[in-house]
């Protein structure tokens, strides 16, 4: 019984036996292990949730040890990472861009606020109340915002995913556990600074317990200034 040397100092001999030298695989196996190992994602980030996708590339955590290099172009990228809250007023851009991107492409919904709006899903008239109405979405990290670890662990879901996937069952495959958020219910109420507020009456005339706190002969009501008197 000999002892195995882990790191070898000489080179290493070819060995005779055929199981060693010769890989059986398939073209399903070898087309997907191409795709995990060379995912292109786009340098997309609309908040602050992009601080934490720019934190995974940096030293500590190096994102491109997977072989993932990020893109500025949609038409170089296969990965969008949708790090950030959604807008009405973005959301054209964002389904533009997505369908830039060359196939096959995947995308990870990042952060709260863009899988269900987050702290913008109660009151605010704009958010996008989950970015899974807009394009497919294949993995979803939760958190505000989630940690770089977080964004790591969802790379290695998506590449466990693409590795189960087929060429022939592209075209018939259908997106599944798809998050469908509530409609929004937000009560529509009229704006309190209308601009208006200098010219009410109750700013005109001085009420009665400001004069008689100051003791001064406030005028009934304040001078318009014209534009010529400026």
């Amino acid at each position: 019984m000999t002892d195995t040397i882990i790191n070898p100092i000489e080179r290493p001999q070819v060995t005779q036996q055929l199981s060693e030298n010769v890989i059986l695989t398939t073209v399903d196996d070898l087309y997907n292990w191409a795709k995990m190992s060379s995912l292109y994602p786009m340098m997309f980030g609309t908040a602050c949730c992009f601080m934490e996708f720019m934190a995974a590339y940096a030293s500590r955590f190096d994102m491109e040890r997977y072989g993932m290099i990020p893109r500025a172009t949609p038409r170089q990228a296969d990965l969008l990472i949708t790090a950030g809250t959604i807008t009405m007023k973005y959301a054209p851009n964002l389904v533009r861009l997505y369908e830039q991107m060359a196939e096959p492409k995947y995308v990870i919904a990042m952060g709260a606020c863009t899988i269900t709006g987050g702290m913008f899903s109660a009151d605010s008239p704009s958010a996008v109340r989950g970015v899974d109405k807009l394009i497919p979405v294949d993995v979803y990290i939760p958190g505000c915002p989630p940690r770089p670890e977080a964004v790591i662990d969802a790379i290695i879901k998506l590449r466990k995913k693409i590795a189960n996937e087929s060429i022939q069952e592209r075209q018939i495959s259908q997106q599944t556990h798809r998050y469908y958020s509530i409609s929004h219910q937000m009560k529509v109420v009229s704006p309190i600074l209308d601009g208006q507020y200098l010219r009410s009456p109750d700013r005109q005339v001085p009420s009665q317990e400001i004069t008689q706190a100051t003791g001064l002969p406030l005028p009934l009501t304040l001078p318009e200034v014209t534009a010529n008197e400026l």
